[in-house]
């Protein structure tokens, strides 16, 4: 897989891209993640990307050209083109996954009051990680390449895979190591008993519990 990510702001991503599963995944070539500065794509002399907004109001608007020709000068017959914008559909592990089976993703890191609207047209799909404000795209694009890299095939074991929060759309189940008691809280001790289909019962009821008390909103969702 490849990821190209389109940022004013490339150095934000050195300690992503060196450290942890990203860097594991890409020294064993499993994916290819490259940062584009777009205002080296600026025709003005001075590097210029955006400008007033039409209209009047406040702030500066990202401009059409140097991210239309980043764009062009990436993209290929396989590529996928994310927008990271207030206004796109919230992120999901259901998101995730179909981004995962893409061979190549172009995500776009806006700053400022915003893209010229006129840069949805080379975009296929409008992505929010959720209802709050932040800088720029940077964070987000990270949250959606950390989350795209660990589902393709070698990067994690797929038994971990599986069982993680929100692969059968409930959160994950309550989970213990050693010592069996700290400081009077013990663990249960069902996961000591060595029968797996207890256990296996024991953590599908804990995650329906958790997933229920915490977060309903998945729970009414996986039973609509």
């Amino acid at each position: 897989m490849k990821i190209d990510i389109l940022s004013l702001f490339p150095n934000m991503f050195a300690g992503f891209l060196e450290e942890s599963i990203i860097a594991r995944a890409m020294a064993k070539h499993k994916v290819e993640i490259k940062i584009h500065n777009f205002r080296d794509f600026s025709l003005d002399p001075h590097g210029k990307v955006d400008d007033t907004p039409y209209g009047g109001g406040a702030g500066m608007v990202l401009m059409c050209q140097p991210i239309f020709d980043c764009i062009k000068s990436l993209k290929t017959k396989d590529s996928f083109v994310v927008m990271l914008t207030p206004d796109g559909k919230t992120y999901n592990q259901e998101i995730a996954k179909k981004f995962s089976k893409k061979k190549h993703l172009i995500l776009l890191c806006g700053h400022y009051e915003g893209f010229d609207e006129r840069i949805k047209s080379i975009c296929d799909e409008f992505i929010s990680i959720g209802d709050f404000i932040l800088t720029g795209g940077e964070i987000p694009s990270m949250v959606i390449t950390d989350s795209v890299v660990r589902l393709l095939d070698g990067v994690i074991d797929q038994e971990s895979l599986e069982s993680e929060s929100f692969n059968n759309n409930l959160l994950d189940y309550p989970t213990y190591t050693k010592p069996r008691v700290y400081e009077g809280m013990e663990v249960p001790s069902v996961l000591l008993s060595g029968d797996h289909k207890k256990i296996q019962e024991y953590r599908l009821n804990e995650q329906i519990k958790k997933t229920k008390s915490l977060r309903n909103d998945l729970w009414e969702g996986k039973n609509d």
